[in-house]
């Protein structure tokens, strides 16, 4: 795994040091719906003595941040996608641009968004169409959403009509919002959608498909494009079509004839294959704007679509995936850089006026008394007595590449990749020596300490408890089958696992030879890391941010189920 996967959004285990402790909270009663869990108990189930066992809860409490993927400009607002919310800011002052508003958690991440009058058409992955009214754009409100049953990424609109590529192409009448329904459907899919006329334009894995949309529930391919690669992106100006390929770069479509479309010219950055994945487009007069990934913000001279240049450039500081261009600047979704404000008045010298960065990420570490000690492909010990001056101390070269560490006494635990837990005596902080070690089955990646036992975040194997009370002999206690475990929080009888794609597991580790799963959340993304802090779960997730939740377990039920009335 990357070193950017390893050390995603670690900055949560800070959050752990501020609050100590660390245990679910409990109630007689329930305070509000549940969230992954068991279902609720109506007051007329409640009938009857037969006590019933606890029910565990995880609720919701608060979300910031995550990949910022699609932005979408109108007026003085742009309407940026972060995470799992669409943000809205003021950029009359392009040097300073301002929140004003935001919605809620949406149920998953914003992928792509359209502004249309009054309203924000959201593509948002497995949550389908969300329609946001933003005519006041502090406040953004929900209007109303279609669960399309594939993942929703690309979306336009036309007239009364949100064209959705979600498991193909859903054609969404949205003249009512608080009440959208399909009308059409073609199971021709894609990535990204654009529509001119009667027709809907699809960038998918095979090139660009042309779509005669003038009867919606009938929707019919009538025209194909082979580019190179995957098409990832598309626009129409005029008689033609704009497509990003990944690696194919530009390609500019003639589709005056949608029979029969054909490439007009093209425009690839020159460099080794992977250099760069185009992933975004947008046209406003003579130039092509494209989201090149990793490589920049790319500006592309169309006058001539036979002889296409490049104007000019600007290197993003993150991965540019969308691109939106009002007036003389161009606003970049910068991945995990947030949005960037690139002034392009002058095409072959743009520069970059304002940005909003969401929240980023820090190092995998554990702080104890005056030293922190750091997992960075080997354990480094840091002296921080001095703050403004932390020089290191000590450092030991693990046998496979530190992933995560914790402390406990003398010792630091220090989960190893594929040489599992390394139990590291750091009593001399200038000279760390092994103590033991347990090789875990799978590619350790986090670990926590509590007591006599060592919990690891093991890949693929799940959660390995490991009795350390003996350093020099660890062995295993008990384990629980979870697959991709990516990090690991403990507190009281609860081990706390970041499941990666499968969201946020509590194992109940009371009896460490027999760990039971008593709830979970899912978040929008993947969960890569996790800390508790009093009764407070802080989860960081890869596309959705940080995400807070509060971990309820409600005792002293009496009831019955209903079984007639």
């Amino acid at each position: 795994m990357s070193a950017r996967k390893s050390n995603l959004l670690s900055l949560v285990v800070v959050l752990a040091l501020l609050v100590p402790g660390g245990v679910p909270a409990t109630s007689a009663q329930p305070q509000s719906a549940f969230s992954h869990a068991l279902p609720p108990v109506r007051d007329d189930q409640l009938q009857g003595v037969m006590p019933a066992a606890p029910i565990y809860s995880l609720e919701l409490v608060g979300q910031i941040g995550g990949a910022t993927n699609a932005v979408a400009v109108q007026g003085d607002y742009a309407y940026v996608g972060v995470g799992p919310r669409l943000v809205t800011l003021n950029i009359s002052n392009p040097a300073n641009p301002v929140v004003v508003g935001q919605t809620g958690v949406l149920p998953d991440v914003v992928q792509g968004v359209v502004v249309t009058g009054t309203y924000a058409y959201v593509a948002a992955g497995d949550s389908g169409l969300r329609i946001i009214n933003v005519s006041d754009p502090a406040a953004p409100a929900n209007a109303g959403s279609y669960d399309t049953p594939g993942f929703a990424e690309g979306v336009a609109v036309a007239g009364n009509h949100a064209y959705v590529t979600s498991g193909g192409l859903r054609i969404i009448d949205v003249s009512n919002p608080a009440a959208p329904s399909e009308v059409g459907y073609t199971p021709v899919g894609g990535q990204d959608v654009a529509v001119a006329g009667n027709y809907a334009y699809l960038a998918d894995e095979s090139g660009m498909r042309i779509i005669n949309v003038s009867t919606p529930a009938v929707p019919t391919q009538v025209g194909f494009y082979d580019t190179p690669g995957v098409a990832r992106a598309v626009v129409v100006a005029g008689n033609y079509a704009y497509v990003v390929d990944d690696y194919g770069g530009l390609r500019v479509i003639d589709v005056s004839d949608p029979v029969a479309p054909s490439q007009a010219g093209f425009y690839d950055k020159p460099g080794p294959a992977g250099d760069a994945e185009a992933e975004g487009v947008a046209v406003a007069g003579n130039y092509a704007y494209v989201a090149d990934g990793n490589s920049s913000l790319q500006i592309i001279d169309v006058s001539n679509p036979a002889t296409l240049s490049e104007a000019g450039f600007y290197d993003t500081p993150g991965a540019a995936y969308g691109v939106a261009v009002a007036g003389n600047y161009a606003y970049v979704a910068d991945g995990f850089s947030g949005m960037r404000i690139i002034d392009v008045s002058t095409p072959a010298v743009p520069t970059e006026t304002g940005f909003y960065d969401t929240p980023g990420f820090a190092e995998r570490m554990a702080v104890a008394g005056n030293y922190a000690y750091i997992a960075d492909g080997s354990l480094r010990i840091i002296a921080v007595s001095n703050p403004a001056a932390p020089t290191e101390t000590g450092f030991y070269d693990t046998p496979r590449g530190a992933q995560g560490v914790a402390v406990a006494g003398n010792y630091a635990y220090v989960a190893d990749g594929d040489s599992g837990l390394r139990i590291i005596n750091v009593s001399t902080p200038a000279a760390p020596t092994e103590a033991g070690f347990y090789d875990t089955p799978g590619w350790a990646w986090g670990v926590a300490v509590a007591g006599n036992y060592a919990y690891v975040a093991d890949e693929p194997s799940g959660l390995r408890i490991i009795n350390v009370s003996n350093p020099a002999a660890p062995t295993e206690a008990g384990f629980y089958a979870l697959g991709s475990a990516h990090s690991v929080a403990v507190a009281g009888n609860y081990a706390y696992v970041a499941n990666d794609g499968f969201g946020l597991r509590i194992i109940d580790v009371s009896n460490p030879a027999a760990p039971m799963e008593v709830s979970y959340y899912d978040t929008s993304g993947s969960v890569w890391d996790v800390a508790v802090a009093g009764n407070y779960v802080y989860v960081a997730d890869m596309a959705g941010g940080l995400v807070i939740l509060r971990f309820v377990v409600y005792t002293n039920f009496l009831y019955l189920p209903l079984i007639s009335r």
